[in-house]
């Protein structure tokens, strides 16, 4: 099949280079004109575990293609996707001028059956405003459906590749056989296919990660009064994740989730139901609750010594998860920009987010070659992301570096009782203290 994917972003790019890889030909529209030389020649501007290893095989079998054009997008494809970026306004709504900017100028140029498909995260009744825009200039037969994605930033390609489910919003029989044969390829173990009415499929995404991120902020709650009342939240976890009604996934407490879509995608919600005379009161506590999250450490960091100024902090990881580089509304962003209006000097390292630090912090915070490296005289050590390599690190490197074993983890990398046995000062989450 002829597809094109209009927006490069990190939907996009692994959209149409897993498209690409069971077969399709895919042509990929970017405004960006140095962004499309240089994925042309064969460089990928997100991090995204395995996405090189397909893009390059992809590319090189010219199965992959990149252009700035629209035009060669219409000439060229019979299914459009818009992955365009949907950022959020000051109300928290979704700014859909890109998609729509792009919707009526696929009217001005196509002059035979398209669809035009929904990949971005957008609002209920958002296909609807990209028919009226397409309309405007274009009088013949076309379909927009809305096809919302569930890709897990670090395990994009592994979601693409064999999706839990593929939701389809779609009017019309044409448009369902096409999107069928499709995603023949990526369901072929039985995972369903769920084909519903456009705005329910839309709602669907909004409702996923608005759950998930309400899973999230009740268990950061409930670590929280685990300290109160001298419980660990690790028991608790497992003994409500085991009921298949809850689940497993997403009851690790930590330092409030961020990232493109959780925050976005909750807002959007919120704002979505004030629009249409709804309360949403659960997710305005939800986004409350995960502000206040963000700021939990430093402010143990200011009570264990008394003050932040003049203090040297050591940060384990910058990005919101681990593996990804993306750091959009990442809690180690928080806690940085606190810790440096109370006059404390940073030390951090990631494995991959660095760079995309540096451009909006500078020289305002120091950046590690190695894990290590950053500990070197820091009176404490913050751990805000959960990569592998922070998992197992040397314990007696990390003493020796540190003037004093002090650690403030906001993921629960480590057991309380391993670390009183080490000798660290140990601070985490929902559970017991350790203190030397």
């Amino acid at each position: 099949m002829n597809i094109s994917i209009v927006g490069t972003g990190y939907v996009g790019l692994v959209t149409g280079t897993c498209f690409a890889e069971t077969g399709n030909h895919v042509l990929c529209v970017d405004i960006d004109e140095a962004k499309v030389d240089a994925m042309r020649g064969g460089k990928i501007p997100i991090y995204e575990p395995d996405l090189d290893v397909l893009f390059e095989r992809n590319l090189k079998a010219g199965r992959l293609q990149f252009t700035t054009q629209l035009e060669d997008a219409v000439k060229k494809t019979d299914v459009i996707f818009l992955a365009l970026p949907t950022p959020p306004n000051e109300d928290g709504s979704a700014d859909l001028s890109y998609i729509l900017k792009v919707a009526e100028h696929l009217g001005k140029i196509m002059t035979s059956y398209k669809i035009i498909v929904d990949k971005s995260t957008v609002p209920v009744g958002t296909a609807e405003k990209v028919k009226e825009a397409i309309a405007k200039n274009y009088k013949g037969d076309f379909d927009v459906i809305s096809n919302p994605e569930f890709l897990r930033e670090g395990f994009a390609v592994d979601d693409f590749m064999k999706p839990d489910r593929v939701v389809l919003g779609i009017s019309s029989d044409k448009a369902r056989k096409a999107m069928e044969e499709l995603y023949k390829p990526y369901v072929r173990q039985g995972n369903p296919v769920y084909f519903m009415d456009l705005r329910s499929a839309e709602l669907t995404k909004y409702a996923a990660n608005s759950f998930l991120a309400t899973k999230i902020s009740f268990m950061n709650e409930i670590a929280n009064l685990c300290e109160k009342v001298g419980a660990d939240v690790d028991m608790v976890r497992i003994g409500i994740g085991s009921d298949p009604r809850i689940g497993k996934r997403f009851l690790f407490p930590g330092i409030g989730y961020g990232g493109s879509c959780f925050p976005k995608d909750v807002r959007a919600l919120v704002q979505s139901s004030e629009e249409n005379n709804y309360d949403f009161k659960i997710l305005k506590s939800v986004t409350e609750v995960n502000e206040i999250q963000k700021h939990i450490l430093v402010s143990r960091v200011k009570k264990h010594f008394g003050k932040l100024e003049g203090l040297k902090i050591a940060m384990w990881g910058l990005a919101f998860k681990p593996d990804t580089d993306d750091i959009r509304e990442a809690s180690a962003l928080v806690m940085i920009d606190e810790l440096l209006k109370g006059k404390a000097t940073v030390t951090a390292f990631d494995p991959a987010a660095t760079e995309n630090v540096k451009k909006i912090k500078g020289d305002t915070i120091k950046y590690a070659a190695d894990e290590y490296a950053a500990l070197d005289g820091a009176d404490a050590l913050i751990i805000a992301t959960e990569w592998s390599l922070f998992r197992t690190p040397d314990f007696e490197e990390i003493k020796k570096r540190m003037k004093k074993p002090v650690i403030f983890d906001g993921r629960n990398l480590y057991g309380t009782d391993q670390m009183e046995e080490l000798g660290f000062t140990y601070f985490s989450i929902g559970r017991k203290n350790i203190t030397k």
